[in-house]
């Protein structure tokens, strides 16, 4: 891409696994494809130790075949055309970092499993993965840089990782001094951390309780404690209306069939709740100067830079 053809506003994507960018972005990538931004999504790794929900493809799985990896490359590719976004990589190329998986410790968050192998991406080199990123950051020169937070969402250590990689690598990016051979340096105007809204979310759950759901989010309380990912709605600076794009999202989560199932609780909450839990997608601006009066939520991520 070079400045002549780059479009106007650019947003960068980094996720750890195929299906993330579906559950947290996909109305936001699919509107703003619609509006002839550039849309590129980074994957960290293959998710190889997620687990397979199709019986017929049971034997994909890490213990078995080991296939998983592979297979999900294509579910990434048609979720990412029910999007319509054509710019998706994974870092470092298919397969150089591998899904670390997770285990949950007595507070009930993800963590990183005792075995880690040497070849998962938590156990990657921080600046090495890094400078994978940097070198697209200064290809694609995004204004918008979408991640996690510290938490990962949950505590997933491969989302985690990709928090410390998209950080890092943003600051460097920014460097002229910095690895020149990467490109030239680039400075991303805006950074967002994904969320959920808290009071969203437990209206969610309410509904659920209502209709004598108990197992969608089975041990969560809707008036009780939730997970880092369900931020207070006073925290939240950004809010992207995806109402025209919910059914491209919910194609794209679809696609992910392995992963996510249709009688699963993200397709139980947006039967609940009529999409709007789907269409709705809520972020922290961490840095960058905020594009709406204060006290009030942005409606556009690229705000005050495109």
């Amino acid at each position: 891409m070079t400045a002549g053809s780059a479009p106007d506003r650019r947003i960068l994507l980094v996720h750890a696994h195929p299906d993330d960018e579906s559950i947290n972005n996909g109305a936001s990538m699919a509107k703003y494809v619609a509006e002839g931004a550039q849309v590129t999504l980074v994957t960290c790794t293959l998710g190889e130790q997620g687990e397979v929900l199709v019986e017929e493809l049971a034997h994909l799985a890490p213990d078995k075949d080991d296939a998983l990896g592979q297979y999900r490359i294509g579910e990434l590719e048609k979720a990412m055309a029910a999007l319509g976004v054509t710019d998706f990589r994974f870092l470092g190329g298919p397969g150089r970092y591998r899904d670390t998986g997770m285990v949950y410790d007595p507070a009930g968050l993800a963590t990183a499993p005792p075995d880690v192998r040497p070849d998962s991406f938590w156990a990657a080199d921080l600046t090495e993965a890094a400078n994978h990123l940097v070198e697209i950051i200064r290809e694609v020169r995004p204004q918008v840089l979408v991640t996690y937070d510290e938490t990962g969402g949950y505590g997933h250590p491969d989302h985690v990782q990709a928090h410390r990689v998209a950080m890092y690598a943003a600051a460097l990016a920014a460097a002229p001094s910095y690895r020149p051979d990467l490109g030239a340096a680039w400075d991303v105007a805006k950074i967002y951390w994904t969320a959920m809204s808290e009071s969203l979310f437990r209206e969610g759950m309410r509904r659920l309780r209502e209709m004598g759901d108990t197992t969608t989010y089975e041990g969560m309380d809707p008036d009780g404690p939730l997970p880092p990912f369900a931020v207070a709605d006073e925290f939240l600076t950004a809010e992207i209306d995806g109402d025209a794009y919910v059914e491209q999202k919910l194609a794209a989560m679809a696609a992910h069939a392995t992963q996510i199932s249709v009688d699963g609780p993200f397709f139980a909450m947006s039967n609940n709740l009529g999409n709007q839990v789907w269409s709705k997608e809520f972020y922290r601006l961490v840095k960058g100067r905020a594009g709406a009066a204060p006290g009030e939520r942005e409606t556009d991520l690229f705000a005050g830079v495109a």
